[in-house]
């Protein structure tokens, strides 16, 4: 945590100061930006402002005094309540335009952390609270050279793993082998360990017919389809080194097993792929203009070709998600639909783009990339687009 890009990143947008708060470890970014252990339960409330000018403070509580004692400015410690709120009115003093952990209407629940009796509590002050929505982005969302280069291995591994999955498939076919969608996440779990590329908790999606019509589907032992000739596939992988500060990488291909895909099946992926080019595309020229470029704008680029061709009221969730060292990250995220997000697409960010068309009870396609945005502005897809259903022959 360096005080003074804080500081000069307030001074940028106009803020007084950037109030960070918490209590029972709720604020996982207040950790993340400051550089704090995040495990250690916390008892007590904390408070740590940094104004736009001059020393940082500290408050702490009485029975948690070292608390924030890694973090530079002064200490002040309060014990009763009363003395919380008048050491609070001291420490931000008069009127003050003040970013915190909070968002308006709750447009980006990714940041709307702090309840709302301490939204009230600043605001009686006589301040004005606005969101740290951008600045929780720059200063915990930007990826450097580092994290980047092990997003591209990661990439390379995942690529490689997901055409192996597609080949597995006519594998067992050929063989008359028995294979599931269950059986096939496991191999992708195997290879994954064996290629040191870890996923999390949640585990790949690989989903036969109407099953990855659930976006979310999490293919079970039990109840598991078999892998048989005429069958649409969608494989929805993602993973990162095992090494720490490593970058996600997060694709999702669609195939068909047999030589000739139903036309339904092939109309529905050629629209969600013109849907992703026209997102990047979009981002693209955004930046080559040298424009400002929304999340919810990236949004709207891609959700409209999918509605141009009679399929918006089946495109189900936002068109991408920020990614950093979670699957999905505390950067801008692309979505004008579960949430408006008014953050803006930087240098330095990592986010997917993956629109889909979900027919329940009959059959699903998604395409996924990558995309990142370099220092100089410039848009990188790095690894295979998909551009043509992948067919396993048997």
């Amino acid at each position: 945590m360096e005080v003074k890009k804080i500081q000069n990143a307030l001074r940028e947008k106009g803020f007084d100061g950037w109030l960070f708060c918490d209590f029972h470890n709720r604020d996982h970014l207040a950790y993340r930006i400051l550089g704090l252990y995040f495990h250690k339960m916390t008892s007590r409330r904390w408070y740590y402002f940094i104004p736009a000018d001059g020393e940082p403070t500290r408050l702490v509580h009485s029975v948690e005094k070292t608390k924030l004692d890694s973090l530079p400015g002064r200490k002040m410690v309060y014990l009763p309540w009363e003395q919380l709120h008048s050491s609070l009115k001291e420490i931000l003093g008069e009127p003050k335009k003040i970013a915190m952990q909070y968002s308006p209407l709750n447009n980006i629940p990714y940041t709307s952390i702090v309840d709302g009796g301490t939204i009230e509590l600043i605001r009686s002050f006589g301040h004005e609270v606005v969101s740290s929505g951008d600045l929780v982005q720059q200063f915990e969302a930007i990826i450097d050279e580092k994290g980047y280069e092990s997003h591209i291995r990661a990439g390379d591994i995942i690529q490689r793993v997901k055409n192996e999955a597609f080949a597995e498939i006519g594998k067992a076919l050929a063989k008359g082998r028995r294979l599931t969608e269950y059986d096939l996440m496991r191999f992708i779990l195997d290879r994954f360990d064996e290629e040191g590329i870890e996923c999390g908790d949640d585990l790949p999606i690989v989903g036969i017919n109407d099953h990855p019509a659930d976006p979310h589907f999490e293919p079970k032992k039990e109840g598991s389809y078999e892998f048989e000739k005429g069958n649409t596939v969608l494989i929805d992988l993602w993973g990162k080194l095992k090494e720490p500060g490593s970058i996600y990488y997060d694709i999702t291909w669609c195939g068909f097993v047999g030589d000739e895909p139903p036309e339904k099946y092939q109309e529905i992926f050629h629209v969600v792929r013109d849907a992703r080019i026209a997102a990047v595309n979009f981002v693209r020229k955004r930046f080559a203009d040298g424009t400002p470029c929304y999340g919810w704008e990236v949004d709207d680029a891609c959700r409209n070709v999918v509605a141009e061709a009679g399929y918006g009221e089946y495109f189900i969730h936002r068109t991408g998600h920020s990614i950093g060292e979670e699957v999905h990250g505390n950067g801008v995220h692309i979505d004008n639909l579960e949430t408006k997000d008014e953050r803006l697409l930087v240098p330095g960010i990592c986010f997917s783009i993956e629109p889909g068309i979900y027919l329940e009870g009959e059959m699903a396609a998604r395409s996924e990339i990558d995309c990142f945005i370099t220092l100089k502005g410039e848009i990188v897809v790095h690894g295979e687009e998909q551009m043509e259903l992948v067919r396993v022959h048997v």
